[in-house]
């Protein structure tokens, strides 16, 4: 399992799910380019000293991304999905997808990503934050492929 940030533009929130990332044990990728330098102050207060034991990988461009994703199946947590991440099937090997806060992901990502799931919620809003959205996610993935740490 992993979890990939597509051209994260808010620091505090990269930070949020860096930190979560380390505490679960599932690497990290940051699709380029980010809207914040990867040592703003507010990634770093965010993300706490738990930072220098991430396993994160960065890459230049979502062509690169997929690339070294070959084989593995991409989910995209998106508000323009039909199906609720709490029905879908996770796999062990799974890359968990995240979109920018401001924009979600072009329409060619929602297109070579394998599966798409949303977060249900009330009628009339927009969204969940990205941060609270992927930890809910990553969390049922984590619990439906026995994932958490021991």
């Amino acid at each position: 399992m992993r979890l990939a940030l597509f051209e994260p533009d808010i620091p505090q929130n990269a930070g949020t799910l860096m930190r979560l990332c380390v505490c679960m044990g599932v690497p990290m990728d940051i699709v380029e380019p980010c809207g914040f330098v990867l040592s703003d102050k507010n990634l770093k207060r965010a993300g706490m000293d738990y930072l220098e034991r991430l396993d994160l990988m960065r890459h230049m461009n979502w062509e690169a991304f997929k690339a070294a994703q070959a084989g593995k199946r991409l989910v995209l947590l998106t508000t323009k999905a039909d199906s609720s991440y709490i029905d879908f099937e996770f796999r062990p090997d799974d890359v968990l997808v995240a979109g920018r806060e401001s924009a979600g992901v072009p329409e060619h990502v929602h297109r070579e990503c394998a599966a798409r799931v949303t977060v249900p919620m009330r009628a009339g809003l927009r969204s969940i934050n990205v941060a609270l959205a992927s930890a809910m996610v990553l969390g049922e993935a984590l619990r439906q492929t026995k994932g958490f740490p021991a």
